[in-house]
C-alpha cells in the first residue's frame, strides 16, 4: 500500500501514469526484502527497472557534475538516517572510449566497500529523550502509573520529542510542551544540548564503527580519503559532526549533497540511464557490488559431499550484474540451495543462512537414456546463475552435458582406386540410307560414351574413426523456496492483488470520509463565525433564518462530536448538503450585495466606451454596413433600458429576499453585446472595383499602336547606325603600326 500511495503521488505530480521506477534500498537489505519489494511493486501497478543501493544513488548524484579525468579520488559517504547508519567507500576515476570516431574521457565510480549498523539512527536518539521525559512525567504523576503503558500518550510524547531534538540541533536548549498528555494532565519541561549528549554518550562511539570498518577492510588510511560526504537527517546533530571531525582530523566536513534528497536524485539519474526514452548529456559509469557473499550447496541421493558441495558462488562486493555457472558430476536428480556466506553477517532479522532452494529433475532419466552408450566423460550438470543489478541472485536454468565417443565412417584421405576400362566403339554401315538404322546407330554411340564416363569415376575408400559428440539436455528447475524469500505463485499473486484492491478501496474511502468530515467541520465553524461577526450576513437574512440556521449548525456539530466519530462518508455528505441548503442562499445574497453593483458599474462603463467606438466607426471604418451598426446601437439601448429597469426593481426588493437580478446575468448580457461589436468590427474593407474600357476604344488603340510601331521601324532602316560608320572608315584606311 505504501508503494501504491507513492505511485499515486508520482502520477499526480507528472500528470501521467508512471509505469517504471527505480527504488532505492538500504545496503543491508537481504534477498527476502529485495524479492518482496519487487513483487510489491508489481502489485502496486508499476515495474521496477532496478533496485539501487542508497550509497550508489548518493555516489551517482555526487559525481554526475564532476570531472575525474585528471585525478581519481576515494570518497566515503556517511549516512545516518532514522533507523540505520552506514559508510560506503567509493572510488572515482575515468577511462577512454571511442565515441563518433573520437576518443573521449568517461567518468565512472566503483563501490569498494560498505559497512553498516542497522539499528543505530536518529530514532535511537529520540528514544533516549522519550524515556528521559517519560521518567519526568511519571515523577510528576506521583501515583505509580507509568506513561509507557499508554500507547496514545507515548505517541503524543514521541511526536513532540522529535521536534525538540530538531530544535537542539540549532540551539543549546529546547522546551517541550504536551497538552493533556495523560489523564488530562499537561506536561512541560526543558532540556539542554549538554544533557542530550550525555543521554546518548554510548551512541557517539557506535556511530564511528562503520567508517572504521570500511577503512580496516579496504586497507586504506584516513589520509587517502579525498572527502567524507554526509547524508541523512541525523547527521545534522552537532555532537555527531564533532565526533566525526575529531576522528577524521578535519576541521570541516563535506556537505555538498542535499542530506534528504541526494539518494532520490541519484536514483532518478539511474532510472534515466536505464530508460530508452531519456538521454543524459553527461555520462557516469556505475559499478556497484553485492553487499553479501553467496554460496551454493548440492544435496541428493548418492551424492558424495566434498569441498565442492558448499562453495562460494559470489564473493562479497562482486560487481553487478553478472552471470555465472557451476558444473557438478552426478547422474541422479538433486537439490540446490543458496545461502549467505557464513563469513559475513546475516541481514537484520534473518536467523538462517539458507534463503533459496531448487529441485533439479530430469537428470536421472537422461543418465539412463545415455548411460549405455560409450561415454567419453562422466555425465555432468551445468547450473546457470545470475546476479541482477538489483542484487537478487537466482538459479535460472540447468542442463545435462553428455559426451559420447562413437565409431564413424569418414573418407580416407589421399587414397583412391582408379578403374581401367576398354572403350567400345560402335559403327554403322556406311552408305545405309535407312533412317531407322541411322537412329539405332546414333543411340548405340551415346550409350558407349556414357559407359566410358562412368568407368572413369574414381571410387573413394572410407575408414572408421572415433569421434566425440556432446549432447546438452535441458533439466527442469523447480523452486522450493518457502518463507519470505519465496516467489508468489499465480494463485497467491491473484489473491494478494485482490486483497490489495480491497485495502486500496478502503483506504480511499477512509480518505474521502476524513475529507468530508473536515469539510463539514470547517463549514460549521465558518458559518457560525459569519453569523456572529458579519454585518452583511445580518443585512441579507432575517432573524428567523438566522435562528433556524444556527440551531441546525449546533445540531450537526453535536452529532459530529458524538455519533459522528464512526459515521461513514455518505452521512457526512448528507448533513453537509442539509446545511448548505440553508446557508448557501444567505451566502449568495451576501456575495451579490457587492458583486451586483460592481457588475452594473462595469456594464455602464462599457456602454460609455461603446458610444465612442460607434462614433469612431463613421470616420475610421465608413464601409461598415449601416444596418449592422444600427443593430449594435439598438442592443446597447436595450441593455441600458434593462439595466435601469432591474436596478429600479432591486431597490424595491428587500435585501433578505431573492435578488431581482444577479451579477452573472449582467455579465452575460455585456458579453453578448461585446461579441456582436467584435463581429461588426472585424468586417474587412472592400477592395476597389476596376472599370473595363469599351471594346471599340480598345480596337482603335491597338490600330494606333501598330501604325506607330511600323513608322518607327522604317525610320530605323533608312538611317545608318552609329556603329556602322566607324566600320567603313576602318575598311578604307590601312591599319597603322609603330615602327621599331
Amino acid at each position: 500500500m505504501v508503494l501504491h500511495y507513492a505511485s499515486g503521488i508520482a502520477d499526480a505530480h507528472v500528470g501521467l501514469p508512471v509505469r517504471d521506477a527505480v527504488v532505492a534500498v538500504p545496503p543491508y537489505f537481504g534477498q527476502a526484502e529485495r524479492r518482496a519489494l519487487t513483487q510489491a511493486a508489481q502489485l502496486a501497478g508499476f515495474n521496477v527497472l532496478a533496485l539501487v543501493n542508497e550509497h550508489a544513488g548518493a555516489a551517482l548524484q555526487y559525481g554526475i557534475d564532476k570531472d575525474f579525468s585528471n585525478e581519481s579520488r576515494h570518497v566515503i559517504f556517511y549516512d545516518m538516517g532514522s533507523g540505520s547508519t552506514y559508510a560506503a567507500l567509493v572510488y572515482y576515476s575515468s577511462y577512454s572510449a571511442k565515441e563518433f570516431g573520437k576518443t573521449v574521457s568517461v567518468n565512472q565510480f566503483q563501490v569498494k566497500d560498505v559497512r553498516w549498523n542497522s539499528k543505530l539512527g536518529g530514532l535511537e536518539m529520540e528514544m533516549r529523550l522519550v524515556n528521559y521525559f517519560a521518567d519526568q512525567f511519571n515523577k510528576q504523576l506521583g501515583n505509580g502509573d507509568d506513561i509507557r503503558q499508554s500507547p496514545k500518550a507515548m505517541a503524543k510524547l514521541k511526536k513532540q520529542v522529535k521536534r525538540t531534538k530538531e530544535i537542539l540541533s540549532a540551539n543549546t536548549a529546547a522546551p517541550i510542551s504536551v497538552e493533556s498528555l495523560y489523564n488530562d494532565i499537561d506536561f512541560r519541561s526543558t532540556i539542554t544540548r549538554e544533557k542530550f549528549e550525555e543521554l546518548c554518550a554510548d551512541l557517539w562511539e557506535q556511530a564511528l564503527t562503520p567508517i572504521k570498518d570500511v577503512l580496516t577492510h579496504s586497507g586504506m588510511k584516513i589520509g587517502d580519503i579525498y572527502a567524507v560526504e554526509l547524508i541523512g537527517g541525523a547527521t545534522r546533530v552537532p555532537k555527531l559532526q564533532s565526533k566525526l571531525q575529531e576522528f577524521l582530523g578535519r576541521s570541516e566536513l563535506d556537505k555538498h549533497l542535499d542530506a534528504d534528497e541526494a539518494i532520490v536524485l541519484g536514483a532518478s539519474l539511474h532510472a534515466a540511464n536505464l530508460s530508452d526514452g531519456i538521454k543524459l548529456n553527461r555520462k557516469l559509469g556505475m559499478i556497484d557490488g553485492s553487499t553479501y557473499g553467496f554460496v551454493f550447496e548440492i544435496d541428493g541421493p548418492d551424492y558424495v559431499k566434498d569441498e565442492s558441495t558448499d562453495q562460494v558462488l559470489v564473493p562479497r562486493m562482486k560487481k553487478m550484474p553478472i552471470k555465472l555457472f557451476r558444473s557438478i558430476r552426478h547422474t541422479k536428480d538433486f537439490d540446490v540451495s543458496l545461502s549467505y556466506d557464513k563469513a559475513s553477517e546475516l541481514p537484520p532479522g534473518v536467523s538462517s543462512h539458507k534463503f533459496a532452494e531448487y529441485a533439479i529433475s530430469g537428470l536421472t532419466e537422461t543418465s539412463e537414456k545415455y548411460g549405455s552408450r560409450n561415454l567419453s566423460a562422466p555425465i555432468k550438470a551445468n547450473l546457470h546463475f545470475s546476479l541482477s543489478r538489483s542484487g537478487i541472485i537466482s538459479l535460472d536454468r540447468a542442463e545435462a552435458v553428455i559426451e559420447i565417443t562413437e565409431w564413424v565412417e569418414v573418407p580416407k584421405k589421399n587414397v583412391t582406386l582408379e578403374t581401367n576400362t576398354t572403350d567400345e566403339t560402335l559403327s554403322a554401315e556406311s552408305g545405309t540410307t535407312d533412317s531407322k538404322e541411322n537412329s539405332s546407330s546414333g543411340s548405340d554411340a551415346d550409350n558407349s560414351s556414357t559407359t566410358n564416363d562412368e568407368s572413369n569415376v574414381q571410387d573413394t575408400i572410407t575408414e572408421k574413426v572415433l569421434k566425440k559428440r556432446t549432447f546438452r539436455v535441458p533439466l527442469k528447475v523447480t523452486e522450493k523456496t518457502a518463507g519470505p524469500a519465496s516467489t508468489l505463485s499465480k494463485e497467491l499473486y491473484s489473491e494478494a492483488k485482490s486483497r490489495l484492491d480491497v485495502l486500496n478501496k478502503k483506504d480511499a474511502e477512509r480518505r474521502r470520509t476524513a475529507e468530508l468530515k473536515n469539510n463539514l467541520e470547517s463549514y460549521i465553524y465558518s458559518m457560525k463565525e459569519k453569523l456572529e461577526e458579519s454585518t452583511d450576513m445580518l443585512a441579507v437574512s432575517t432573524e428567523q433564518e438566522r435562528e433556524s440556521f444556527t440551531a441546525k449548525l449546533s445540531e450537526v456539530q453535536d452529532w459530529l462530536y458524538m455519533d459522528g466519530e464512526e459515521a461513514q462518508a455518505n452521512e457526512f455528505q448528507e448533513r453537509l448538503d442539509q446545511l448548505k441548503a440553508m446557508g448557501d442562499p444567505i451566502l449568495f445574497r451576501m456575495s451579490e450585495l457587492k458583486a451586483r453593483p460592481a457588475a452594473c458599474g462595469s456594464a455602464r462603463l462599457y456602454l460609455t466606451e461603446l458610444q465612442k467606438i460607434v462614433k469612431n466607426w463613421d470616420t475610421s471604418k465608413p464601409w461598415l454596413p449601416k444596418k449592422r451598426v444600427d443593430e449594435v446601437v439598438s442592443e446597447a439601448d436595450k441593455l441600458k433600458t434593462w439595466l435601469e429597469e432591474k436596478e429600479a426593481l432591486q431597490k424595491s426588493t428587500p435585501v433578505h429576499s431573492s435578488p431581482a437580478f444577479t451579477s452573472e446575468e449582467v455579465y452575460q448580457k455585456v458579453l453578448a453585446l461585446q461579441n456582436k461589436v467584435s463581429s461588426v468590427n472585424r468586417i474587412p474593407k472592400p477592395k476597389p472595383k476596376v472599370e473595363k474600357k469599351p471594346a471599340k476604344e480598345e480596337a482603335n488603340k491597338e490600330k494606333t499602336d501598330s501604325s506607330e510601331s511600323a513608322s518607327s521601324e522604317s525610320e530605323s532602316t533608312e538611317k545608318p547606325s552609329e556603329s556602322d560608320a566607324p566600320e567603313k572608315n576602318n575598311d578604307s584606311e590601312p591599319e597603322s603600326h609603330d615602327e621599331l
